[in-house]
């Protein structure tokens, strides 16, 4: 007796092809996602899309209100305020990027060590990262710039190094839940190394967690940098960083507000539209979420 199928069978759509899918029908993540499109072309194309040069001082047109010669205005010493908004795409990135680099490469090789090892192991790490939890966040940025000295690199690193905890503490946690599944055991039964286990098995299997917290730690650390910039621990001029901006425009907020109101508005699109894609990521990467 033969078994005749009224239906071809659909092939299954790949994973990445079936996430890109819901990534486009999310609308926060759409939203974000062009966000950061934008500043990513922005950066790249900062030379082609700058009418003047950023760091060119003309004391002739300062605080000049915005026109046709200059789109946004110009800051307090003449240069272009549109054109050191499109450069300093570059350094929100560059912060967004290496700070993330910092707190989560090193964050979560110890949440794997932590979660994966001995118990000597997890305690060691462990207690280490309470140490560093015990200070609040702020205080251990400024203890790091102010041994190291202000300048954006400086701020960068110690943004990155008091991210850490929490990475490690997401990873271990997730971790210690994926270590338990079937698959894992399997791997092990099968005779598979506990390096090939944990970066081969493991690993993979906290990513999502891991991408949605970047999503959300990556404009908290842009936050702090301006911050530090604000208090003259972070970016030095003439950098046209957005943080830095506000600090040298903060005394004409009331006589020419166009100085401060471009790199504000700045930093306060580029956050939010990364904070709207994280939302969007962890919609997205929720396996309880329908949508």
């Amino acid at each position: 007796m033969s078994l005749v199928l009224d239906e071809p069978i659909m092939a299954t759509p790949p994973r990445w092809r079936m996430f890109l899918l819901r990534l486009l029908r999310n609308r926060s993540a759409l939203v974000g996602g062009t966000i950061l499109l934008l500043l990513v072309l922005s950066a790249l194309f900062a030379p082609l899309l700058a009418p003047y040069d950023p760091f060119k001082v003309n004391p002739i047109q300062r605080l000049r209100p915005p026109s046709w010669d200059h789109f946004m205005g110009t800051d307090e010493v003449g240069r272009d305020l549109f054109s050191r908004l499109i450069f300093g795409t570059r350094y929100f990135l560059l912060i967004c990027v290496v700070t993330a680099s910092i707190s989560a490469s090193i964050g979560t090789l110890l949440g794997l060590l932590a979660g994966a090892g001995s118990r000597f192991v997890e305690n060691l790490i462990m207690r280490v990262i309470d140490v560093m939890l015990a200070f609040p966040y702020i205080l251990m940025v400024l203890v790091v710039v102010a041994i190291l000295g202000p300048s954006l690199w400086t701020g960068m690193v110690s943004i990155g190094i008091a991210g850490i905890p929490g990475y490690a503490r997401l990873v271990r946690s997730a971790v210690l839940t994926v270590r338990r599944e079937d698959y894992v055991l399997s791997a092990r039964a099968l005779g598979a190394s506990e390096s090939e286990i944990l970066f081969g098995t493991i690993l993979p299997n906290v990513v999502s967690p891991l991408i949605v917290y970047l999503a959300f730690s990556m404009p908290l650390a842009a936050l702090v940098t301006s911050s530090l910039s604000f208090i003259g621990l972070g970016t030095q001029p003439p950098a046209p960083e957005w943080g830095a901006m506000l600090v040298n425009s903060r005394t004409y907020l009331f006589s020419a507000w166009w100085a401060v109101a471009g790199p504000g508005m700045a930093l306060f699109i580029s956050i939010f539209g990364l904070n709207i894609l994280g939302n969007g990521l962890r919609d997205v990467l929720d396996p309880r979420s329908g949508r």
